[in-house]
């Protein structure tokens, strides 16, 4: 039987592939040298605790995408936050936050000095386009594109109804959806297989909260970053969505592919 592809190869291709556009053509304000800094600093973290360092490559490469810093070494804590995260916060063996989304909250709210530009990505169509296609990819190879799915559509409906109510046009809407950095969390980072609840219904009643949170934090609070804040607070609440809508866990298997396994026996990074 030929043996399928671990799903973070393609990710970390298509991670590599959105950073060297960002670099070279949408001009982003991190080097190529800072990015391999910080996914050195990300591998070396989890060398620490195990050997198998490809999420630590993937969380090094989200991390390079999405904060930005005027100080390098908010860049570098971020990167060995990220991936230390993974192994100090769990909860029966299971990592509660998605560990770039953790990151990147925690030093935007402990520091004056971090922060996400979704205006960096711009709303070109073709890189729309491309993320979504590089993204569907690596989500159904993770056995996690019903969560993806659900939030896109969920906040969708968020965004569009808010303009339908306040009777703005539907480019506004459009406009807010056209956005390089949403699509990289719906795509990469809410579809974390190991950080999202086991069943396919608890993964639904997870992207509604992630998408109804967000919709709270953005457009009542009016803080920027809703959908990070609001997919920080909501994993608080994926053990007892896991309690209810029980089902098999998701770890990585040796060989690196996907596979299940009862919650008692997952101990997998």
């Amino acid at each position: 039987m030929r043996q399928r592809l671990d799903p973070r190869y393609w990710q970390i291709g298509a991670l590599t592939a959105l950073l060297l556009y960002g670099v070279f053509v949408l001009r982003f304000e991190v080097t190529l040298l800072r990015a391999a800094l910080i996914v050195a600093t990300a591998v070396a973290t989890q060398r620490l605790f195990t050997k198998d360092v490809r999420s630590a490559v993937i969380s090094g490469l989200s991390i390079a995408l999405l904060l930005r810093s005027n100080h390098f070494w908010v860049l570098i804590l971020a990167a060995a936050i990220a991936v230390a995260s993974k192994f100090v916060l769990r909860i029966k063996g299971k990592h509660v936050f998605n560990p770039t989304n953790f990151a990147i909250v925690l030093l935007i709210a402990a520091t004056n000095d971090a922060w996400v530009s979704p205006g960096q990505w711009g709303n070109v169509a073709f890189f729309g386009f491309l993320i979504v296609c590089l993204g569907g990819l690596v989500v159904h190879r993770a056995e996690r594109s019903d969560v993806t799915y659900a939030f896109i559509v969920f906040w969708s409906a968020i965004v569009a109804g808010r303009s339908l109510w306040l009777g703005e046009p539907l480019s506004i809407p459009l406009h807010r959806l056209e956005n390089g950095a949403l699509l990289l969390f719906t795509f990469f980072m809410i579809s974390d297989p190991r950080t999202t609840p086991d069943s396919r219904a608890g993964r639904i009643l997870f992207a509604a909260l992630v998408a109804l949170g967000a919709g709270y934090i953005q457009f009542r609070l009016f803080r920027t970053n809703g959908i990070l804040w609001s997919l920080a607070i909501t994993s608080f609440f994926t053990p007892v969505i896991d309690l209810v809508f029980r089902a098999e866990r998701f770890v990585w298997n040796r060989s690196g592919g996907p596979q299940c396994e009862q919650p008692s026996l997952s101990f997998s990074s």
